[in-house]
């Protein structure tokens, strides 16, 4: 898989939210949690956040959306346990 990281302007850019609604929800569980790229640097994965941006397109619930986050995060620990 082709990883690609965006840091928090460009997902703030794409989203139209503020930090302040970007964090809201991300603590709800409405958006991926971002991963740490260093001690102080992080970035949120291109295709987790595409896919959630998509399940808002589409109309999907919250606890659609919620269910979604939670496989998105469980995957990203499959896949670094397989490495």
């Amino acid at each position: 898989m082709n990883l690609k990281v965006l840091r928090k302007p460009e997902v703030l850019a794409t989203t139209g939210w503020s930090r302040s609604t970007l964090h809201v929800r991300i603590k709800e569980n409405l958006f991926v949690p971002p991963i740490s790229l260093g001690e102080r640097a992080i970035g949120f994965l291109a295709h987790e956040t595409d896919a959630v941006l998509a399940a808002m397109i589409s109309g999907k619930s919250k606890e659609q959306i919620k269910a979604l986050v939670a496989s998105l995060v469980a995957q990203r620990k499959n896949e670094g346990a397989t490495q």
